[in-house]
């Protein structure tokens, strides 16, 4: 596959998980063959079918909420972070979590839709009537933390995505199971999860253009504190050079040299060559010699340093 062919076909995926998401909640708003297989789940309650599973599957439903699941993998990738020196695996998750947080939070405050547990009408969708059960958070959590982990695993990221892939199909089911979802419910999560991991080339990005900002900040700020005060580096110049034997190495050292032999009343002639050596006053200007004379007026007395 070429690489022009990439966003293209992200670009058909996306439509496609679009519209089924859309075409879930049509179907639930005009009360279609889902809607009625919706109450015949809920009025079976697989729980009472099957409760030999409830113990286990009320620890396996915490795989999909927010709390834990983001504790995990933030715990995960900040030693990661920190241990390579690379801050884009945290923000990736970090962009990829908020984009969660306002697409699936807007649709269930937008949808309203009542659980299980609180619908009193037999046959109808419960829509906007101030619930946030639509679409399935603990779905759409178990997709974009999973499925982002995965997208991130430095190694064997195919059985990673497998897994993850699992995980969110089992999470999805449990809630359904346990009656805290309705069946619906787990097909919006899964869509939205998925339209969010889809969105991980741009969070990507992102991440890319927060770590050279940041970089870049960070040198910025290292160089203003080497330099100090702002109007040093126009007397130094821009050098930053320790290299033994470098004009701005030897600078560095005649300055002193003529400092210390500019506060004693007798000049030491070697300092004196040094600082009169071309390649100073290339880096650094003429360098200016208080007491080179000794019978120079006030020599002992006051002492002139110039750099």
């Amino acid at each position: 596959m070429s690489i022009m062919a990439l966003p293209t076909r992200r670009a058909s995926l996306v439509v496609l998980v679009a519209g089924a998401y859309v075409a879930v909640f049509t179907m639930v708003l005009t009360r279609s063959p889902l809607l009625d297989f919706d109450w015949r789940v809920a009025m079976w309650r697989p729980s009472r079918q099957w409760p030999q599973l409830q113990g286990a599957l009320d620890v396996l439903v915490v795989a999909g909420q927010r709390g834990p699941t983001v504790a995990v993998a933030l715990s995960w990738l900040g030693w990661r972070s920190w241990r390579g020196r690379d801050p884009r695996p945290l923000l990736v998750f970090l962009a990829a979590l908020a984009l969660l947080n306002v697409s699936v939070g807007a649709v269930k405050l937008g949808a309203g839709r009542l659980g299980p547990s609180y619908a009193d009408t037999i046959g109808s969708a419960e829509l906007f009537r101030g619930g946030d059960i639509f679409p399935s958070g603990h779905a759409a959590n178990s997709v974009v933390i999973w499925g982002t982990l995965a997208h991130l695993a430095p190694r064997h990221r195919r059985a990673a995505g497998v897994l993850a892939a699992l995980a969110a199909l089992v999470v999805g089911l449990t809630t359904v199971y346990l009656g805290y979802h309705w069946f619906t419910d787990a097909l919006g999560g899964w869509a939205a999860g998925a339209l969010v991991l889809l969105a991980l080339p741009s969070c990507e990005r992102f991440a890319e253009r927060v770590t050279v900002w940041g970089r870049g900040l960070c040198g910025h700020l290292r160089t203003g504190g080497v330099s100090g005060v702002p109007g040093r580096r126009r007397r130094h110049g821009r050098c930053g050079s320790t290299i033994a034997g470098s004009p701005c190495a030897l600078g560095a050292v005649t300055s002193r040299s003529v400092l210390r032999a500019s506060m004693s009343p007798q000049v030491n002639p070697v300092t004196t060559a040094n600082g009169f050596h071309p390649r100073v006053w290339n880096e650094r200007g003429p360098p200016r010699v208080p007491c080179l004379s000794q019978n120079a007026p006030l020599c002992s007395l006051r002492p002139e340093v110039m750099e």
